[in-house]
């Protein structure tokens, strides 16, 4: 079986199939074009998200049995399309939930806490007790939309800080001893603390808005590590300046390339994003840990080996 990557990874998937016999191609370089011209020649493909796998690029790969993502998200995936032609689809969101519950955490804590703000002052020769004075999680209802591999490392987070949580999901029974599942309207109603945890697809896409954050009840703390487009920037800003949105961790962007490689505009909204106080932003970085780089990589040789090795 041929296998073509077009990411670099973990050298542990290229060590782990090489030794099942599949035979593997490293392209980190060529052009979607360039790869759409050579696709079908393989049996397989294991991405990130440098180039686009749309229609065109997948019908072209006539001998295409499986697309591998080393990570969660599938939106660069024409997944109608991929499934009509019996592909079949990959990815390995086992393999950085507790990076990005953990960032997730981490992120509120300075937030909430004013630790990135108060270390710089005192490093300045400021010193501010009152200014800078926190807002505990103990107590805090924290709401989870999306309740997969992510949200329930988060939830498990987030109950050891002596908080109630909450999430909402579309698929239903899925309460556990971190958190109890409720419906939406219920969440609004309740939470804190807004943490996504959700793919990005026609139904979630500004699935934060202008009418959604009318409809929270409570100012409450946003937290976004899932995709930068569940959420209409606009109106976080609208809503962070207003009060509403006491504060919000952002690792991703509105404004990200479909790579996640850098911004790909600025505009005033995001200027704000970058400047305020109120607002910590990272460069989609939630699960971008030393220990997932190794676990994405091993939960798809695994996968691949138990599907395809023969």
């Amino acid at each position: 079986m041929k296998i073509l990557l077009l990411d670099k990874n973990h050298p542990l998937i290229t060590e782990q199939l090489l030794a099942k016999n599949f035979v593997l191609e490293e392209d980190f370089t060529s052009s979607y074009d360039e790869v759409c011209h050579k696709i079908q020649n393989y049996d397989g493909i294991i991405i990130r998200s440098r180039i686009p796998l749309d229609k065109n690029f997948l019908e072209k790969g006539k001998n295409l049995k499986f697309i591998a993502r080393v990570g969660a998200g599938m939106e660069n995936i024409d997944i109608p399309v991929a499934e009509k032609l019996g592909i079949q689809l990959i990815n390995s969101p086992e393999g950085n939930r507790d990076s990005v519950a953990e960032h997730v955490v981490g992120m509120l804590l300075i937030l909430m806490h004013r630790l990135f703000i108060a270390s710089q002052e005192v490093k300045n020769g400021i010193w501010k007790r009152e200014e800078n004075r926190g807002d505990e999680l103990l107590g805090k209802t924290v709401g989870l939309i999306g309740y997969g591999n992510m949200g329930k490392a988060t939830a498990k987070r987030f109950s050891g800080f002596g908080c109630k949580v909450i999430f909402h999901d579309i698929l239903p029974g899925l309460s556990d001893e971190y958190a109890s599942q409720v419906s939406l309207e219920e969440l609004k109603q309740s939470a804190d603390v807004l943490s996504l945890h959700i793919p990005l697809t026609s139904a979630t896409h500004y699935l934060i808005n202008e009418t959604f954050i009318s409809e929270m009840k409570k100012d409450f703390y946003f937290v976004n590590t899932a995709r930068g487009k569940n959420v209409e920037t606009k109106y976080l800003v609208e809503n962070l300046k207003s009060g509403k949105i006491k504060g919000a961790c952002l690792d991703v962007l509105e404004y990200e390339k479909s790579s996640f490689e850098h911004l790909e505009n600025e505009n005033d909204d995001l200027k704000y994003l970058l400047e305020s106080e109120k607002v910590i932003v990272t460069p989609h970085i939630a699960g971008w840990t030393h220990q997932s780089k190794e676990k994405l990589a091993q939960v798809i040789a695994d996968k691949i080996v138990e599907k395809f090795a023969r």
